[in-house]
């Protein structure tokens, strides 16, 4: 079969040939129906040699998986052969502490690394991949191109919103920063799930246009005065949810700056920024939380919601062969979407 690799590190990945693996007790060989692209990957494709520690490269690309059950391994009961499934990407938990046994393994007490499908395990840019049956949650008839973005892109933003919603009443507001793939999800979670008036900042029009389309009340372009627009909307009260998507240092200090008091900003955005905590920096009452991924629990849910039609998974299909080409198109940020490659076998599947 064809894979795209990351062979050494900080070394461009290629498309190599590869042999079909098989599955061992425990596990399920999925052929892949697609496979999302994520900033992530780039990340990991600049990662040094010390960087990936005691799990290096050789390695396949990509954790944004769904596909059909093509064999079952020893031992594995619940699943049968040709049923579409989609992949949890976090594989790194243990199964037995408390957040494991609710679904959670993206909690889980053990795991102090981030590992799974195309980071240290062999991802899903590839005909097919090997996965522990219990990361694998079965989807009904939905198709796996659209159900693979909601594997991280709708998962992430899910478990982020979901502690949030009791407190998302008539009346309150709900802010998203950065409307791009993650974001867009967001929205939808959120105009679908609670009643809160929904904001939606960005500063890519595209962006705001298609928050717009799908559920946001308000489009913001973010800038020095969008916490200030936030405050003015909301009558000098603020919002009492943020969610940012993007994670640089100036949205993280929009989202404080519009913050209500007893409100809650989740931040899932990767750039890696800080900013100060103390008694005085933030709103009285309120609570800065981080949420990484999710866990099988929220993924059954997400993916019930996505074919139930709630929410809509927008998508730029590729060839598996022209990956580069939809890394290139990340990297631009010509995507309308969330990109996502499409086995030659999967395209005619479908």
């Amino acid at each position: 079969m064809i894979a795209y690799r990351l062979i050494q590190a900080q070394e461009p990945p290629r498309i190599q040939d590869v042999p079909k693996p098989s599955p061992g007790p425990g596990q399920l060989l999925i052929k892949v129906g697609g496979c999302g692209l994520c900033h992530t990957d780039l990340m990991l494709m600049k990662r040094t040699t010390a960087e990936w520690s005691n799990m290096p490269p050789p390695l396949t690309l990509g954790h944004e998986i769904a596909g059909w059950v093509s064999q079952i391994g020893q031992g594995v009961v619940g699943f049968r052969s040709g049923e579409p499934v989609a992949v949890v990407p976090l594989w790194g938990s243990c199964g037995h502490c408390a957040p494991c046994r609710r679904g959670e393994e993206n909690f889980c007490y053990h795991n102090s690394r981030l590992i799974g499908a195309g980071v240290g395990f062999d991802g899903g840019l590839a005909e097919y991949i090997l996965a522990e049956a219990r990361f694998v949650v079965p989807m009904g008839d939905f198709d796996p191109v659209l159900a693979a973005p909601l594997t991280d892109a709708g998962l992430t933003t899910y478990t982020a919103i979901k502690p949030a919603l009791s407190t998302l009443i008539p009346g309150s507001t709900a802010v998203v920063i950065g409307v791009g793939g993650l974001g867009l999800l967001g929205v939808q979670f959120l105009r679908t799930l609670c009643s809160a008036r929904v904001i939606a900042v960005d500063n890519d029009k595209t962006h705001l246009e298609l928050a717009k389309a799908h559920g946001a009340d308000n489009t913001l372009s973010s800038d020095t005065s969008t916490a200030e627009q936030i405050q003015d909307i909301t009558s000098g009260v603020g919002a009492n949810f943020v969610l940012d998507c993007v994670g640089a240092e100036s949205t993280l200090k929009t989202g404080v700056a519009a913050l209500a008091r007893l409100g809650r900003l989740t931040l899932v955005g990767a750039a890696l920024k800080t900013i100060p905590f103390g008694l005085h920096e933030i709103p009285w009452g309120a609570q800065l939380a981080t949420s990484m991924n999710g866990g099988t629990a929220n993924l059954r849910e997400v993916i019930e919601l996505a074919r139930l039609g709630r929410i809509e998974t927008i998508v730029d299909r590729y060839p598996l062969t022209h990956v580069e080409d939809a890394y290139r198109d990340l990297v631009d940020g010509k995507l309308r979407g969330r990109a996502v490659c499409i086995p030659e076998t999967a395209e005619q599947m479908s």
